[in-house]
């Protein structure tokens, strides 16, 4: 499945108080790697959400999460009532730089989609999508709604995916 000479690929999802240490370390190491030094946009990630969420995550396998590099991809999923009144949401989606372009991105989708499912059945999905992204996740059933806005400073696109 993955292009770029990686070893086996560890799938992971728990909850906030499941989580250990390192993982957690890992999983912010990744979103802090991408979303503040790469994407040079200075914000505040730690939002209170996190502890509401459901954390699905790859991990290099044999790598603990908190080892650089280790965690290669994350989403955060939420239950309705945090993010949107109505929606469960997916967010926080991330893949390492070494990664994209692997097919790892989509897998993440597919196994995103399914547990938000598991835990969240018949519920309607929503999520802020990076407007350049918009396709990618239109692959998925996600539908723009409204107009394009900025967050900060990147456009972005809120998009709805039906129950099902």
């Amino acid at each position: 499945m993955l292009d770029a000479g990686l070893n086996a690929v560890v799938w992971k999802c728990k909850f906030w108080e499941e989580l250990e240490r390192e993982e957690l370390y890992g999983l912010l190491r990744l979103r802090a790697e991408v979303f503040v030094v790469e994407q040079n946009c200075p914000y505040q990630d730690l939002d209170d959400k996190d502890c509401s969420g459901l954390h699905l995550w790859a991990e290099r396998s044999g790598s603990p999460a908190s080892e650089g590099g280790a965690v290669l991809a994350l989403t955060r999923l939420l239950p309705a009532g945090v993010s949107y009144p109505a929606e469960v949401s997916i967010g926080r989606v991330v893949t390492a730089q070494e990664v994209r372009r692997s097919g790892l991105g989509k897998e993440l989708m597919i196994r995103s989609l399914d547990a938000l499912h598991r835990q969240w059945p018949g519920e309607p999905i929503r999520l802020s999508a990076q407007q350049y992204l918009e396709r990618f996740y239109a692959d998925f059933g996600f539908e723009a709604v409204g107009e394009s806005y900025l967050e900060d400073g990147i456009p972005h696109v809120a998009m709805t995916r039906p129950p099902g």
